[in-house]
């Protein structure tokens, strides 16, 4: 096996620069006091301070730190997680007392095991055992079930919408392993991969070997529609798969942030077409169902809370299932670190420090943020433009500036190119005159408040 072309210390500070880019800053603390202690082989050992951040990052991250380090270096072919400490002499006793509960180092991850399958890009682990049913998502359950059943009879194609973290991706992947099983050929993909793959063929002049790629499929998931807006050709395109695949019985299966009827830059027939079958939102998870969640992440660790607390961190956390998590990684290491059992008291100190509102954002931050999940930029939106592309998104920012963060009114109209307060009081009362005739527009709104939940 052929040597590592940089040393460890450099090869896993660089991966955990790669690898921050990929995990929410929640997660950040599982990285901490981790090291590559060894390469053998084709496999790296890497050093974690405990039995506990060992099997987390063995269950969680075991596929991605694995592709990060191939990415570095080629000749890698596993990974494995030891318990490992390089603490300082005064803490010898603590280490002893983790030696004492295991040094054995998890089993190593072998390359395949753990990779999205590349042929369909479909990850194992999204399956419907792992999926938690609650009364929010039992509809988006119970049609995905019945797809497998009857895959391009009923429900084609399956269209499932809702804000981030509740479930989509999960969803239609366990649809797709699902039918893999069955002996499907099936493809997953996002919009943007196959708006790439599409502008690619046309530039090498292989159009027909894009169409006779996807073609081939018998069941095709395309994840985050909203993507394809405003991309004229690429939706041309998707038109005629739809058709082909529509004929043939084959399976379609979309999902998106919102309703396709809000989708803008969408053209009418593509819009139809996701009408001719079932549309179906996954929305914000109730207090049962964010229990229930609770309940089976920890089960999964293997943990076990009191129902106070459990019942408490449900409560706090209204936003969506990855807010969950994220909250409870961090009461979970934060324990972990303090050696110290979970108590109300405990837990509820650390929800609220978290919970604690965002004070250090600036105007200019929060426009930037939002403005990014139009596509648009700064300057974008100081056109003197009333193309509702742009103009929508001015006036939803500039309620929230106002609504959420008590910007004044001649603040606001600065920081969008020295606009006159007039024009932004017109804007916030534009869209509280809309929200007493528009069902969808508070969905809008919460999607642009999780950014900063």
């Amino acid at each position: 096996m052929s040597a590592l072309s940089r040393d460890l210390v450099t090869l896993w500070d660089e991966t955990l620069q790669e690898l921050s880019t990929h995990t929410s800053p929640a997660n950040k603390a599982w990285f901490r006091d981790t090291f590559i202690t060894t390469y053998n082989t084709g496999t790296v050992t890497v050093g974690v301070p405990s039995i506990f951040v060992r099997d987390y990052l063995r269950d969680k991250f075991s596929t991605l730190i694995l592709r990060v380090l191939r990415e570095k270096e080629q000749g890698i072919r596993g990974v494995v997680f030891s318990v490992t400490h390089r603490t300082p002499p005064d803490q010898a006793k603590r280490i002893e007392r983790e030696k004492q509960r295991s040094t054995t180092p998890s089993a190593v991850i072998p390359l395949d095991e753990y990779y999205v399958d590349r042929n369909d890009n479909l990850n194992p682990k999204y399956q419907f055992d792992s999926f938690v049913v609650g009364p929010f998502n039992q509809l988006p359950h119970a049609a995905a079930k019945a797809v497998v059943e009857r895959p391009g009879v009923v429900y084609n194609p399956l269209f499932i919408y809702g804000q981030t973290g509740h479930g989509k991706t999960h969803l239609i992947q366990a649809v797709g392993n699902s039918l893999k099983k069955r002996g499907l050929k099936v493809l997953y993909v996002t919009s943007e991969r196959f708006a790439v793959d599409y502008f690619n063929a046309i530039q090498t002049g292989d159009a027909n070997k894009f169409k006779d790629k996807y073609r081939a499929y018998d069941a095709i998931i395309i994840d985050d529609v909203q993507f394809l807006s405003y991309k004229d050709k690429t939706q041309e395109e998707l038109f005629h798969l739809f058709n082909a695949f529509h004929d043939l019985n084959k399976q379609i299966v979309f999902s998106s942030d919102i309703h396709p009827a809000l989708l803008e830059g969408l053209e009418d027939r593509l819009r139809s077409r996701f009408n001719q079958g079932m549309i179906i939102d996954i929305p914000k998870p109730d207090l049962e169902s964010r229990t229930a969640i609770i309940s089976a992440k920890l089960a999964h660790r293997g943990i076990t809370l009191d129902d106070q607390i459990v019942g408490y961190i449900a409560k706090s956390i209204e936003g969506n299932i990855r807010e969950l998590e994220g909250m409870l990684n961090s009461i979970i290491i934060q324990s972990e670190v303090s050696e110290k059992p979970l108590t109300y008291e405990m837990v509820k100190g650390i929800v609220e420090v978290s919970l604690k509102p965002k004070t250090n954002l600036s105007i200019r931050d929060i426009i930037e943020k939002i403005a990014r999940l139009y596509n648009l930029s700064i300057e974008d939106l100081h056109k003197k433009t009333r193309q509702k592309e742009i103009m929508r998104p001015r006036q939803l920012i500039m309620y929230i500036l106002r609504e959420d963060f008590q910007i004044s009114f001649p603040n606001i109209g600065a920081a969008f190119g020295g606009r006159d307060h007039t024009t932004v009081i017109h804007s916030c009362e534009r869209i509280k005159e809309d929200l007493k005739n528009d069902p969808m527009l508070p969905r809008e709104l919460n999607r642009i408040r999780d950014l900063f939940r």
